[in-house]
């Protein structure tokens, strides 16, 4: 536009040549001013374009840009979408969960509550069974106490009745072969005597060599105030006949009077204590060999002394078990 009006203004004044110089001047100025006006212009407009073409360039990115955000939005609205569906379902088990969770924890609870009472139940059972056990064991400690005394005092009893043994053996050593047997078993001496050594046939005076040997047991007796003393009369299966000592009504009564005699020739002693005696006749009831022998009714024919330690102390203890 700046061009056409320029030029314009030259054929002008090329074709008035009537017009005077200052007004060339003025043309001239003029134009100068216009054509550096045009060139400015004409920069300007080049930086206007250039300007465009960055400025199309920006907008093609943009739009392009735009054009991936909008797929990205869309994307991501999908995602959302997706997302919240996932919620829901996740919210829904998530309810029904926490429910079953409640249910669950109360059940648990319950259940825990009742495990902790049958556990204070086994608690205090446990407390119960421990204290009898302690008891028992207590119990277990006395009585093995009172056990280890007690075969203490048998052990004593024991050494007391094996040397009381070999005191009687000693004392009737001069009577051996004459028909006297010691013996120990079962925790008692046994002094077994046959009636040849004491006794004529159908009497119960004892004679002077077995009156010797009952005083040399009643020595030995008076040393050991603690042994009980029973005298046992024993015969065979003879019956008795006629009138025998001014009469005898059998064995039985003729082994008691026979065990009294005995009892009353340790009576003599006075070292010795008469309640430890006792005498017992025991007849044809109690033999040794088989009667159909004179052997036999030999050995069966006896006087039996079996002394005892007295069991007091022992007896005692065992009514503590």
């Amino acid at each position: 536009m700046i061009k056409k009006i320029s030029l314009a203004v030259l054929v002008m004044a090329l074709t008035t040549s009537c017009v005077s110089k200052k007004i060339y001047s003025d043309l001239e100025n003029k134009y100068a001013e216009l054509s550096k006006e045009n060139r400015s212009t004409s920069d300007k407009f080049d930086a206007l374009s250039k300007d465009k073409n960055q400025l199309d360039i920006d907008y093609a990115n943009a739009t392009g840009e735009l054009s991936k955000l909008k797929a990205e939005h869309d994307k991501l609205q999908n995602d959302i979408a997706v997302v919240s569906n996932n919620l829901k379902t996740l919210q829904a088990s998530y309810n029904a969960l926490e429910k079953n969770s409640d249910e669950a924890l109360q059940a648990n609870m319950k259940k825990n509550r009742e495990l902790l009472a049958q556990l204070d139940t086994k608690e205090k059972a446990l407390a119960a069974e421990q204290n009898r056990l302690s008891k028992l064991q207590g119990d277990l400690k006395d009585r093995s106490q009172r056990i280890d005394e007690l075969e203490n005092m048998i052990a004593s009893k024991e050494a007391s009745m094996k040397k009381l043994k070999e005191t009687l053996s000693k004392a009737l050593n001069s009577f051996e072969g004459k028909g006297l047997t010691i013996e120990q078993k079962n925790g008692k001496v046994y002094v077994s005597m046959e009636n040849k050594l004491l006794f004529q046939t159908g009497s119960w005076a004892v004679g002077a060599e077995g009156k010797k040997a009952i005083v040399e047991i009643g020595k030995v007796l008076a040393q050991n105030p603690d042994i009980t003393v029973l005298i046992e009369g024993h015969t065979d299966n003879d019956k008795i006949l006629g009138n025998i000592g001014g009469g005898i009504e059998n064995n039985w009564d003729l082994s008691t009077k026979r065990a009294t005699a005995i009892v009353n020739i340790l009576g003599e002693n006075g070292g010795i204590q008469k309640e430890n005696l006792t005498a017992a006749g025991r007849g044809e009831f109690a033999p040794l060999l088989s009667n159909d022998t004179n052997e036999g009714k030999a050995k069966n024919r006896r006087i039996e002394i079996i002394l005892t330690p007295k069991l007091d102390e022992i007896s005692k203890l065992l009514n503590e078990f």
